[in-house]
């Protein structure tokens, strides 16, 4: 454990610059920076999408040029953190503005969700993300 933690020091800054990237409406270009050619995206299963999924670097990325369709104005209250070697934990409380009318939200209203990431972070890239969201309903 002890070699994980001197070879990523910085693997929180990276994240939290990845999330603030997300936050400022970072395209594809931004936000792939900090991804590794062999990134994973697992997503447990929630409101939105009752399956779950697991996502390669470049359907990641097909999801994010997507999603700027779909909601603006995100937002990320980081909560909490913690950060083992290469391994970052972030909770966090996120909202966004739906551009479109969805299931649960009219277009305009905002989504928000509590979610708890894991990340894995290696040779200064992430080259994992397990999500776990938890949406509130609007009522």
């Amino acid at each position: 454990m002890a070699e994980l933690m001197l070879s990523e020091p910085n693997a929180l800054e990276l994240v939290l610059d990845f999330i603030r990237t997300l936050e400022s409406g970072g395209d594809g270009g931004a936000v792939g920076r900090f991804l590794a050619a062999d990134f994973v995206l697992v997503e447990a299963p929630h409101l939105l999408a009752a399956e779950g999924s697991t996502r390669t670097r470049d359907q990641a990325m097909a999801g994010l040029d997507q999603s700027g369709e779909v909601v603006g104005d995100q937002k990320f209250e980081i909560r909490r953190t913690t950060c083992e070697g290469g391994r970052v934990v972030v909770e966090a409380d996120w909202s966004a503005r739906t551009l479109m009318d969805l299931r649960y939200w009219d277009a305009g209203e905002t989504i928000r969700a509590r979610t708890s990431s894991v990340f894995e972070v290696r040779d200064g890239l992430i080259i994992s993300q397990d999500s776990y969201d938890c949406y509130f309903v609007n009522s």
